[in-house]
């Protein structure tokens, strides 16, 4: 009798058709890269807007591959949606597209309301009826931690946290959350969420903390700093969150949710000031010449104090651990931004570039 084949070789033979929303920006961008890459059976398809944050730039190096392809839409569209849906027939949504900053959502709370509630049902209604046709049919829709609040000193969320989001962002996408999980218990659409921490790593557009503070001090100017930076954050680096993605969705159990953490708490001032030290040594200057740039400003408005994740379910039901310490993690992120200035350069001179540059942004 021959062997049975293992899990991997099942998963890279199998043929699947995915659509990734959001797949041009931050963390989609490493999800379809890591997709494309690892599993060259299943036909990826990117559907994104490009708004200010999404960049086919990040996808260059597979944007010729066989299988995968791109396509410009916007999921607040119904009409659109249920038409891609109809056309492309997926096997399955991999669902980040989302405005994801806290500051712009502050400013613009009705943005929030189109792309992360009435995109995301728009995705839901599309996906019913596709399921119609294709019973094994699986929605995976990403989220954040946010959508729990704001922690103490001490304990973790878990995935039985109590919801209490703080900002429009965190209340969108905790709507989001909630109308996934509905429609899993009122029409049995097979669904799973995953909640993440703060991500970090190549690609991000630099309004998030640690890529505004990096582009700031590679120009010498200030680096701000909200209130006394006493807010602490778990970090997660990008790639070791696509590992999990990657995991939810082939080993995941429909109706569940994961959360995802680095494991790796950290107080915005510590984390600025271990940046600005990796900065003196990779730019060759004396000890506390960036951190001297350092500005401390006035708090956001709602700064929740802390979030730190307990990420013991997808460790014991799914075996997943980060593969990277912050450390490790942030000198890979410095030495990528370094090497691609001109990125860098290209992303910050568009219509964002002042604006980002004159607002203060913390996730």
């Amino acid at each position: 009798m021959a062997a049975k084949p293992d899990f991997k070789t099942c998963l890279i033979t199998m043929t699947k058709k995915i659509l990734i929303t959001g797949g041009a920006g931050f963390i989609g961008s490493h999800v379809v890269r890591r997709f494309v890459n690892h599993y060259p059976g299943y036909k990826i398809i990117n559907l994104d807007l490009l708004t200010y944050a999404g960049n086919l730039e990040n996808l260059k190096d597979i944007e010729r591959k066989p299988n995968y392809e791109f396509i410009k839409g916007d999921i607040a569209d119904s009409g659109f949606v249920h038409s891609l849906i109809a056309e492309h027939q997926p096997d399955a949504i991999i669902h980040l597209a989302a405005e994801s900053h806290v500051d712009r959502s502050i400013l613009n709370p009705l943005s929030f309301v189109y792309t992360n509630i009435v995109g995301t049902v728009n995705l839901l209604n599309a996906s019913l009826k596709r399921l119609e046709s294709s019973p094994d049919f699986l929605f995976y829709h990403i989220s954040t931690d946010e959508v729990y609040g704001s922690l103490g000193k001490d304990g973790f969320f878990t995935e039985v946290t109590r919801y209490d989001p703080r900002s429009p962002y965190s209340s969108s996408k905790a709507s989001s959350d909630h109308l996934v999980r509905a429609y899993f218990h009122t029409y049995q659409l097979p669904v799973v969420i995953s909640n993440c921490s703060n991500n970090y790593g190549p690609n991000q557009f630099p309004e998030k903390l640690i890529p505004l503070s990096l582009n700031n001090m590679l120009h010498e100017k200030p680096v701000p700093v909200y209130g006394k930076g006493e807010n602490v954050r778990d970090w997660l680096y990008v790639e070791d969150h696509a590992a999990a993605i990657d995991l939810v969705f082939h080993r995941g159990k429909a109706g569940e949710t994961y959360n995802i953490g680095g494991h790796n708490e950290w107080h915005n001032i510590d984390l600025v000031k271990l940046l600005s030290k990796i900065m003196d040594k990779k730019l060759g200057k004396p000890a506390g010449f960036h951190e001297r740039l350092i500005t401390y400003v006035k708090d956001r408005a709602g700064h929740d104090l802390r979030y730190a994740i307990d990420a013991s379910k997808i460790k014991n039901e799914l075996g997943w651990l980060p593969s990277l310490q912050f450390e490790e993690g942030l000198e890979k992120t410095v030495d990528w931004y370094l090497e691609n200035r001109d990125w860098l350069s290209r992303v910050t001179s568009g219509e964002y570039a002042n604006y980002y540059q004159t607002q203060y942004h913390t996730r």
